[in-house]
């Protein structure tokens, strides 16, 4: 299927590795433009590389902190009008709710939600003049089962939603949507990090605990970076006009529910 992206320009937040280089990558492979971003210059400017011979697209790497005013100017100015955007952010640590200090709860909504709504802010009035916009929000599963330990990543991201769900109704009519994906174990770098953490308080191995958490998903393992990208250029296809203000999860069958 041809997405009828090609030619369109991508900017893709936090996309050197996981599940936005997953997106970036898919956006890629369908012809779009991809601006890419992350702090680490080297492992950037690595998957800039790997994204353009893998795909033959233009890909832009900047370097840059997405949660700094600074940070997302230099990523704009480097994009121009940008007609799809992936909002996408690390998540705060695990931590109990009650270790969160004032500073804390303001770092962990200026990640997860002031961010991604600046961006949107920034770049939407573009996409409804030219009567085209996708926006991906990368959420997750908490969203819609909170997990233990990571109250503020949740907290954070159910407000991003909240807030976007009325904007997406007030810009439908343009051609634009925007949506969420809400990754539920996927094989990343922060999967494994959090594994790692379970297991040392478990007194056991990263991989048994990455087998008890693959065995607690209907589909028996971890998802890919690659099919949440898939997922990804999907919903920022020009097919996709008609899905808009949805969350889509993408966890296996994980959340034992019905919607």
């Amino acid at each position: 299927m041809d997405l009828g992206i090609i030619g369109k320009t991508a900017l893709v937040c936090a996309s050197s590795r996981g599940l936005g280089r997953g997106c970036a990558l898919a956006l890629a492979r369908e012809g779009a433009r991809v601006v890419i971003n992350g702090r680490d210059t080297a492992r950037l400017e690595q998957t800039a590389r790997e994204i353009a011979q893998a795909t033959g697209a233009q890909v832009v790497a900047v370097a840059a902190d997405v949660g700094t005013a600074d940070g997302r100017a230099a990523l704009l100015q480097a994009a121009g009008p940008v007609d799809i955007l992936v909002n996408n952010n690390g998540g705060p640590p695990p931590a109990d709710f009650r270790a969160l200090d004032h500073d804390a709860l303001i770092a962990g909504l200026e990640a997860n939600m002031l961010t991604p709504i600046a961006l949107v802010q920034a770049v939407l009035d573009g996409m409804v003049e030219r009567r085209f916009g996708r926006i991906v929000n990368i959420t997750s599963s908490s969203v819609k089962a909170p997990l233990p330990g990571l109250d503020l990543s949740s907290g954070a991201r159910i407000g991003l939603t909240g807030f976007l769900a009325g904007v997406a109704r007030q810009v439908a009519a343009h051609n634009v949507t925007i949506n969420n994906l809400l990754p539920g174990s996927i094989d990343t770098d922060r999967i494994a990090a959090l594994d790692a953490a379970l297991a040392a308080k478990a007194d056991t191995t990263p991989a048994a605990m990455r087998g008890r958490r693959e065995a607690a998903i209907p589909a028996g393992r971890l998802g890919t970076p690659e099919e949440f990208g898939a997922a990804c250029a999907f919903l920022c296809s020009a097919q996709a006009g008609y899905i808009t203000g949805q969350s889509l999860l993408l966890d296996g069958g994980a959340f034992p529910g019905v919607m």
